[in-house]
């Protein structure tokens, strides 16, 4: 086993679910808004730990994806964190540009809900 190997014996202790996906947040690092929810797989964790840049695992499209490969607004990656369940990750990233919703906002989580309370 290479050294490269070792570091990433983590991920097998992550709980993917039946399609090899695990959740995964995307949060801004600086003041910890949260950006995006998206889906990883083994090689989007690993793309994402090689690069230091975020890949994710696009289901509608059923292939790897590189946040920001053709708009430019890439996420770096400062730190990664599994849950204590080991079946979420929060990524805490610099997200480029300030967009991260292809919408072209910051945030994904633009709508709310009102609540009865």
């Amino acid at each position: 086993m290479t050294t490269i190997d070792q570091n990433y014996l983590w991920i097998e202790r992550l709980k993917f679910n039946e399609a090899g996906l695990v959740p995964a947040i995307a949060q801004d690092y600086q003041d910890s808004s949260v950006l995006m929810m998206a889906w990883m797989s083994r090689e989007s964790i690993q793309r994402t730990l090689e690069t230091g840049e975020a890949h994710y695992w696009s289901r509608s499209r059923a292939e790897l994806w590189h946040k920001g490969a053709t708009s430019g607004h890439i996420q770096k990656v400062k730190a990664l964190y599994y849950d204590c369940d080991a079946d979420a990750l929060l990524l805490q990233v610099e997200q480029v540009g300030n967009v991260a919703c292809h919408t072209g906002v910051k945030s994904c989580f633009f709508n709310p809900v009102r609540l009865r309370v």
